[in-house]
């Protein structure tokens, strides 16, 4: 009874110990960033409309990271696995827009009708990326469904190359520049911030995109079909429901995002390649995290956080901290970023969204 008496109290001890670590790394954190910004914002080096302008970037670029991590976070809320390759559908989607959309280029509905041409483009790559994800949850990982996460884990990862250097062999390693749109060129400003037009568009199909997805979850029948297998496949199952052809939906509904997301990125960036879905993917399954994996509204809103913090980190903070060549560590802000928000809150900005047995 004293031995147990005393191993309660050491255990006791060590998670005391390791809390108030936490909190020292906390307060070390918060201060840095407040110090950093201070520094940042007092020094006068950027003017309030440049600020505006990163902040507007900020969001454009969250928007893309946000429509790649929907798919991350609803193949978790369902499978309670990571899909590595999700990344690549995302790649394949922006390169078949770039061709579609290249070859729209040379057509008169380029200059007469552009945003029916890029529709069509659109429609084109959420199309490729819808196949490319359906065929891999049936050829890759419905058969190892119900074996340890380790093994669909690893899966993914090898579809993942196979799709990269499949594109590569096919359509060559270079970079695919997307064709000018002159409607595109130019902006507007909105109560001080100016936004591109570019950046309207992304924003503002983003918001279509994920307003779409919200209401054929949460209103459809085969929304709420998705909620009851994320729930429990089992009783879904007796209840009638047919789970393979939910968790097929899961897989093409966020393909279809990854797709958008890929031809929106490659109209705001410019450029795509065989390895665009790499550092894009890793982004988005931050953001997810950032946000609460498995949950829907979390992963729209770690998208645009981590899109914020990639935009105004390394002038805001880094600069403020005297860090050399702060412009060339976004990726390192954006991962930082997400280690600084788990340290406060584990279950991320929103929560993790599990069932309650699971929770």
């Amino acid at each position: 009874m004293a031995g147990s008496v005393g191993l309660k109290a050491r255990r006791a001890g060590r998670l005391s110990g390791v809390d108030a670590f936490l909190w020292f790394v906390r307060i070390v954190l918060l201060v840095a960033v407040a110090w950093g910004s201070y520094k940042s914002i007092t020094s006068g080096r950027l003017t309030a409309a440049q600020w505006r302008g990163l902040i507007v970037a900020g969001v454009s670029q969250g928007a893309v990271y946000g429509l790649v991590a929907l798919g991350y976070t609803m193949v978790y809320g369902v499978l309670r696995f990571i899909n590595f390759a999700h990344g690549e559908v995302f790649m394949a989607g922006s390169m078949i827009g770039f061709f579609v959309a290249n070859g729209l280029s040379g057509t008169a509905m380029w200059v007469s009708l552009p945003f029916v041409a890029l529709l069509i483009a659109l429609l084109a790559a959420m199309a490729t990326s819808t196949s490319i994800s359906l065929v891999l949850e049936r050829v890759a990982y419905r058969p190892l469904r119900g074996l340890p996460r380790l093994v669909p884990f690893i899966t993914a990862v090898g579809a993942s190359f196979f799709l990269q250097y499949a594109f590569a062999g096919l359509f060559g390693a270079d970079s695919k520049a997307y064709p000018p749109v002159e409607v595109l060129k130019g902006g507007f400003t909105i109560a001080g911030f100016r936004f591109g037009r570019t950046q309207t568009l992304v924003i503002v199909a983003s918001i279509v995109m994920m307003i779409g997805l919200y209401l054929f979850v949460e209103r459809t029948k085969a929304g709420r079909a998705i909620r009851a297998v994320s729930e429990d496949q089992e009783m879904a199952s007796l209840m009638g429901i047919n789970v393979d052809r939910s968790i097929a939906l899961v897989f093409a509904v966020g393909g279809a995002m990854a797709g958008g997301g890929g031809l929106l990125y490659g109209l705001t960036f410019g450029q795509v390649d065989f390895l665009s879905g790499f550092l894009v993917g890793i982004k988005a399954f931050t953001a997810s995290v950032l946000g609460g994996i498995g949950n829907l509204a979390g992963a729209m809103v770690g998208g645009l956080v981590l899109g914020l913090i990639e935009s105004l980190g390394p002038s805001l903070v880094l600069f403020g901290l005297g860090v050399p060549s702060a412009h060339q560590l976004q990726d390192v802000v954006a991962f930082l970023a997400l280690v600084m928000i788990l340290i406060f809150r584990p279950t991320g900005i929103l929560g993790e969204r599990l069932a309650e047995e699971r929770a």
